[in-house]
């Protein structure tokens, strides 16, 4: 059992910035609009409400969601 239980639009927000982040590795004309797209989603993962709750609150949840983030991702790629 997951220790913190996130929102469904948190974890895909997570998603979508790994995916922003990774796709910035690769020289594109398209920088400009990931850079913008991963401050975006940089700002809606920071100022979701699950971080004022009382699990959201500790620094272990940030770190957990991103493993979360991740498991989800390649589970998904395995199916």
């Amino acid at each position: 059992m997951d220790r913190f239980r996130f929102p469904d639009d948190l974890i895909r927000a997570q998603q979508e910035w790994h995916d922003t982040y990774r796709a910035l590795a690769v020289p594109c004309p398209r920088r400009t609009e990931l850079r913008r797209r991963l401050l975006r989603l940089s700002v809606r993962i920071e100022g979701h409400a699950f971080w004022w709750t009382p699990a959201g609150r500790t620094p272990a949840a940030r770190v957990e969601l991103r493993r979360q983030a991740g498991e989800a991702r390649r589970t998904e790629g395995a199916a």
